[in-house]
C-alpha cells in the first residue's frame, strides 16, 4: 500500500481504528477486491472493516495459541481456522518470537529431566531438556538437542544464575559433572513432579505422543510450539 496520504478522502462515518481505537479515520481508496480502505491519522494504520481471509482477523493469534496448547496438529489447526498451513507456521514462529522467558526467582528448588522425541523422521532422535520449579511447577527453562552436555548446559546455566537451593535430576551421569555436588540431588521421588509433567506433555501435545505420525518436521517450529505451551 502507498504511504502517500494525499489520496485520503472525507472522514469516515463511525469507524474507529482497530489499533489505537481513535476516531480520526478517513477513507483511503479501495483494495484490489473493491473493498473500502481506511487510514488512521493518529497511528498511520491502514485497514479494512471486513477481511475475507481469516489470517487477518485480530483474534487469530489468540486462537492459534489456544488450539496449539490443546494439542492440535498444524493441519488440524489450519482446517479449523480456515487458513493455509504455510501461514499458520509463519504465525506460530512469529508468536513465539514475541514471548519472553519468565524471570526466575532466587533460592528455589528445581527438577530437571529429558524427554525423547523425533525431528523430521523417526530415525532422528532428539531430546527435550527442561527445568521445573518444584513448588510452582512452572517450566523456567528448556532446550532441544542431542543428549549431550552441550544441550544440558544451557538449561543448567540458567538455573545456576538464580542461585538455586537444590537441583533434582535422574541418574544420568552427565549431571554429576555439570552440577555442583552441594546443589545436586538424585534421591528417590526427587523428580516426581517433572516425571508427571512428561506424561502431561505427551498427552497434551500430539507431536510428543509415543506412537504417532504427528512428530515435528522442523526444529524451529518445535521450539516455537514448546515456547507457546510453556510460557503463554
Amino acid at each position: 500500500m502507498s504511504k502517500n496520504i494525499s489520496s485520503c478522502s472525507r472522514v469516515s462515518d463511525g469507524v474507529n481504528c482497530p489499533r489505537c481505537k481513535e476516531k480520526e479515520v478517513v477513507k483511503n481508496g479501495r483494495t484490489k477486491n473493491k473493498k473500502q480502505q481506511y487510514y488512521c491519522k493518529i497511528c498511520c494504520y491502514r485497514f479494512i472493516k471486513n477481511y475475507t481471509y481469516q489470517a487477518y482477523n485480530s483474534s487469530i493469534n489468540q486462537n492459534i495459541i489456544q488450539l496449539t496448547k490443546e494439542g492440535l496438529g498444524i493441519r488440524s489447526t489450519a482446517r479449523i481456522l480456515k487458513i493455509s498451513t504455510t501461514t499458520l507456521l509463519r504465525r506460530i514462529v512469529s508468536i513465539a518470537r514475541s514471548i519472553n522467558q519468565p524471570i526466575i526467582s532466587k533460592g528455589k528448588m528445581y527438577e530437571v529431566d529429558e524427554m525423547c522425541t523425533y525431528i523430521r523422521n523417526k530415525r532422528n532422535f532428539i531430546w527435550l531438556v527442561y527445568a521445573l520449579e518444584k513448588n510452582s511447577k512452572k517450566v523456567v527453562s528448556f532446550n532441544v538437542g542431542k543428549r549431550t552436555n552441550k544441550t544440558l548446559i544451557l538449561v543448567l546455566d540458567t538455573l545456576k544464575l538464580s542461585e538455586p537451593k537444590k537441583i533434582f535430576t535422574d541418574r544420568l551421569k552427565n549431571y554429576r559433572y555439570l552440577i555442583d555436588e552441594k546443589l545436586h540431588s538424585v534421591k528417590r521421588f526427587g523428580t516426581n513432579h517433572i516425571e508427571r509433567k512428561n506424561l502431561t506433555l505427551r498427552t497434551h501435545l500430539k507431536r510428543l505422543n509415543r506412537r504417532t505420525i504427528c512428530f515435528s518436521k522442523s526444529l524451529v517450529v518445535f521450539m516455537a510450539i514448546l515456547k507457546i505451551y510453556f510460557w503463554t
